[in-house]
């Protein structure tokens, strides 16, 4: 079906290139508007200098860059999705909302409501998978069950898998297609919606064929550049996924199955919505949590363990931690300090620029012990021993901590 007007609503896809949903709307459309809504039902919960949404205005700005080369532009709206949907149709009637699957709770319930919304005024609403290889419960077991064991989703994964699955979507080669409009303000300053300017660090992806030959001999030392740093590429749709694994396929097995873990918890956490605030092992919802003082020793790095203080204060300082270092952490305040794992979660989540919900959550419960096919509850990472084999020299904590260096360790 072609229609004469549709809506791109770019959400955690802000790329121009490889993107599913936009391929989809630009050739299946004679003009497309593109949209991104600065949700207020999630912005409402964020302090005012958080880093991520200078991140994305920043980003959203760069993007305009490459469109007013051919005299287009995203419009960017702040509010309720559904109320500025509601609005945008009323001044500039269209007949298609297309983007890419979204598949966290909040936006699950958000983009049914807005599917129904549209659908009184025969409107059609169409997301595209295009945050992962496999979605939803496309690997199943034999007996069409959804996978709890990685080590199972994985191999499944890879029988699975074709080379075709990773063919770029051409979307850049039609924004001709894309058209501006007027009828409705467009955000212009991040003050406008009740932020502050905010400086945060971006890396860029470390996804060469030598960094990824040695992914797995370096990924583990924080010393080292040993890690993609693709992560937030990915939270927010700045890489498409097709590309990552593309390279990870060629290069890195290791890597590879750091990407499947990713979409191993996006599909538990599709599932499984009641993850979010609730133990996947249910009998362990019962646990009485030593949740005290402790906590906020935690979050400023002032718990005397070199290690665990080196990655708060490092999170606190930049929003990233190493993923080793995040282990160290989380296994800390939850095994040894008895601290509920959601209370760190969440302290994660409003702190980590990579944050995604379906990561965090389950390598939270992996490390308490509490989720699908996690670490024993017995299991606990002593930061000791852990500084003594990953920073013997105080490399790490050295840099984040300034009174080893006072102290002369």
């Amino acid at each position: 079906m072609r229609y004469n007007l549709s809506v791109f609503w770019f959400r955690r896809d802000l790329r121009l290139h490889d993107n599913h949903g936009l391929f989809q709307a630009l050739d299946k459309s004679k003009s497309v508007l593109p949209i991104f809504i600065f949700d207020t039902n999630i912005l409402d919960e964020l302090n005012e200098n958080d880093r991520r949404v200078s991140l994305l205005f920043d980003r959203l700005k760069e993007l305009n860059v490459e469109l007013a080369k051919q005299v287009k532009k995203i419009h960017v709206y702040y509010g309720d999705p559904k109320l500025i949907f509601n609005e945008l149709y009323n001044k500039l009637p269209f007949d298609a909302v297309f983007t890419n699957t979204d598949y966290e709770p909040y936006a699950t319930k958000r983009d049914k409501s807005i599917k129904f919304s549209l659908s009184k005024k025969k409107v059609k609403f169409r997301s595209f998978k295009d945050q992962v290889i496999f979605e939803k419960d496309e690997i199943l077991t034999a007996e069409g069950k959804v996978y709890g064991v990685y080590t199972y989703y994985m191999k499944k994964w890879k029988s699975m898998f074709r080379a075709s699955m990773i063919q770029p979507f051409p979307s850049d080669t039609l924004l001709h297609k894309c058209i501006t409009s007027d009828v409705m303000p467009c955000v212009k300053s991040i003050d406008e919606i009740g932020f502050l300017q905010t400086e945060y660090i971006l890396y860029k992806p470390n996804l060469t064929y030598r960094s990824l030959l040695d992914y797995e001999e370096s990924r583990d030392n924080p010393n080292l550049e040993g890690t993609s740093n693709a992560s937030v590429h990915l939270r927010f749709g700045f890489l498409s996924i097709r590309e990552v694994v593309k390279i990870a396929y060629q290069y890195s097995d290791g890597f590879l199955n750091e990407l499947i873990w990713r979409s191993f918890f996006a599909q538990i956490l599709w599932n499984y919505p009641r993850v979010v605030d609730s133990c996947f092992k249910e009998k362990y919802n019962n646990i009485r949590w030593n949740n005290n003082d402790l906590l906020i020793k935690w979050k400023y790095g002032e718990t005397g363990f070199h290690i665990v203080d080196a990655g708060m204060r490092q999170l606190l300082e930049t929003g990233y931690m190493h993923n080793r270092v995040r282990m160290i952490a989380a296994s800390f305040l939850v095994k040894n300090l008895g601290i509920d794992w959601r209370l760190g979660e969440a302290y994660f989540a409003s702190t980590l620029m990579d944050y995604d919900l379906a990561s965090n959550n389950g390598n939270w419960q992996w490390v308490a012990g509490t989720g699908c096919d996690a670490a024993p509850y017995f299991r606990v990472f002593n930061p000791n021993t852990q500084r003594e084999r990953y920073d013997p020299n105080f490399e790490y904590c050295g840099k984040w901590i300034n009174e080893l260096e006072e102290n002369g360790k």
